[in-house]
């Protein structure tokens, strides 16, 4: 069980797309986020709590068993593959171009994320309750939907004891002892 305080803290993440670019505006994309953090959680053993995945960036929270570079080294890294060993075999080439960066005249790399994430620690229930609410209220305030519940790559479900069947990505949430509920 993971109790949320100063000793154990969990993180707050945000990943941006390089140049803010909305590579996550389909449910293709999304989905195959999905499938790279889901990658990554198994790989790295780290418990989800929350999430929402908007066009451009997406918000998690994360316990707080491996350090903060080590989970988004694993978010992060495990994603951007994925999606960009998508865009090479799958297209839209466009896209794919849109992420390259030179690093030498004729030779490439590809970016999917800005370099500097954000990172958040969170030290106490109240603080971690208010980072929940602003995740699944990203998509209301962007207007993708007027509902948090209404969002289908969001947590929120989970977290208003209505989960759908096939939920995209699960949560662990049975896993947080609270104490001051």
């Amino acid at each position: 069980m993971t109790v949320i305080s100063f000793d154990t803290p969990s993180y707050f993440f945000t990943s941006v797309t390089h140049k803010r670019l909305p590579v996550f505006r389909t449910d293709k994309f999304k989905k195959l986020l999905c499938d790279a953090l889901d990658d990554a959680r198994r790989s790295s053993g780290t418990l989800y709590f929350a999430y929402t995945i908007m066009p451009d960036h997406f918000h998690i929270i994360t316990d707080g068993k491996r350090s903060p570079s080590d989970s988004l080294r694993f978010l992060n890294g495990i994603s951007a593959r994925k999606i960009i060993d998508h865009l090479k075999t799958e297209g839209p080439k466009q896209s794919l171009d849109k992420l390259r960066n030179e690093i030498k005249k004729g030779d490439y790399k590809y970016s999917l994320w800005e370099h500097h994430s954000d990172k958040f620690l969170l030290t106490s229930e109240s603080m971690f309750m208010q980072k929940v609410n602003y995740i699944h209220n990203n998509p209301v305030e962007d207007g993708l939907v007027e509902r948090q519940t209404d969002y289908l790559y969001s947590s929120a479900r989970s977290w208003h004891g209505c989960p759908i069947e096939n939920e995209p990505l699960e949560m662990d949430n049975v896993h947080i002892k609270w104490r001051n509920r």
